[in-house]
């Protein structure tokens, strides 16, 4: 084994280690995310619904849905936020 086989070996070994210890072992600094409560949850999952509601509307109109494919979409969307709002009006009297 040449020297530069050796420098090669050393090289690849001392890389190795790190990898392992950068993916086995994170970094203490990183913060834990905050805990969710079920009413901020069902708030962004309301936002998402909405916007893929207006997506829906903008790629229907661009032509990329049939009607009746779209009309199947749209109420099954609808029909999810009307039972997020149900949800959220409910956790909202409990709350007050």
């Amino acid at each position: 084994m040449t020297s530069f086989d050796l420098a090669i070996f050393i090289f690849s070994s001392l890389f190795a280690v790190a990898m392992f210890l950068f993916v086995f072992f994170p970094s203490s600094d990183i913060g834990e995310a905050e805990e969710k409560t079920r009413l901020a949850y069902l708030y962004e999952r309301k936002d998402v619904v909405y916007e893929n509601l207006r997506d829906l509307n903008f790629e229907h109109k661009s032509g990329k849905f049939t009607e009746a494919d779209f009309e199947a979409m749209r109420s099954g969307m609808e029909a999810e936020a009307a039972r997020i709002l149900a949800e959220i009006d409910v956790l909202e009297t409990v709350k007050a």
